[in-house]
């Protein structure tokens, strides 16, 4: 290992990378990251201003990038995603599943459109997504797919339990894809984030923001910034052996 072995580790020079709800929070910060490692970056969120926003805004960075307005819920958006992107830099390197739905309600009041609308975003989404891009994604030399889960999916959390399902049943799709696409040599892999300063966690009131925080042993809220490393160690070569694994990026929430 020397210097320049190193630095090419975390080079995404060339590869394609789709990031869902990549125009704000965490998503953003990821889509920021991948384009100055040199991807060729997609970003998608429901928001059309948002995308040509965002899309604009990578460009200005010196970027490759695209901004596609998809909402996860739609079966067909999905399949529309992959062909843009195809179209546009002709193939699919990484997916990553950032997009998600926070709508809370607790057990014994679900409606069978709220649990509709939380899992076809936060599982059925996720899964089709890369359903649609795997044939592009068996044909890449540097196949990723880094899917975005929550401590929501690990801890006792019965306000936010429909989240908390769909993002462990995400934790579980993780494994299997690993398994199923390792002769692809596809790895796939989730990051688990804590308490950061998104628009989703801003929403909640100022006493359960602090109690998100103290759950961890790090009590702060961190910056979005704080997972662009850690998403590009498990999509990048730097990652090169590790699938099948989440990495909790969480200042200590869930192993606590």
């Amino acid at each position: 290992m020397d210097r320049d072995r190193l630095r090419s580790l975390f080079d995404m020079t060339g590869r394609v990378v789709v990031v869902t709800g990549g125009t704000r929070g965490i998503g953003r910060a990821l889509a920021e990251g991948y384009a100055a490692a040199g991807a060729r970056v997609v970003v998608a969120s429901r928001k059309p201003e948002a995308c040509r926003e965002t899309e604009r805004h990578l460009q200005a960075l010196g970027g490759e990038a695209l901004g596609v307005p998809t909402h996860l819920g739609e079966l067909g958006a999905l399949r529309a995603l992959v062909e843009k992107t195809v179209d546009a830099f002709d193939g699919v390197d990484v997916i990553v599943n950032n997009a998600a739905n926070a709508l809370a309600l607790p057990l014994g009041e679900y409606t069978r459109e709220a649990w509709a609308k939380s899992l076809d975003v936060n599982l059925r989404g996720p899964v089709f997504l890369v359903q649609e891009a795997l044939p592009y994604l068996k044909r890449s030399r540097h196949a990723a797919v880094l899917n975005v889960l929550s401590g929501a999916a690990f801890l006792f959390s019965a306000t936010v339990s429909l989240y908390a399902i769909g993002k462990a049943g995400l934790m579980a799709a993780t494994r299997a894809m690993a398994a199923e696409f390792a002769p692809h040599r596809i790895r796939v892999n989730a990051l688990s984030p804590g308490t950061v300063d998104t628009d989703m966690v801003r929403k909640n009131p100022a006493e359960a923001q602090a109690e998100m925080t103290r759950l961890q042993l790090m009590p702060r809220i961190a910056h979005p910034d704080e997972m662009v490393g850690p998403a590009l160690l498990l999509t990048s070569d730097a990652g090169s052996f590790i699938t099948g694994h989440v990495l909790f990026a969480d200042g200590g929430m869930v192993p606590r």
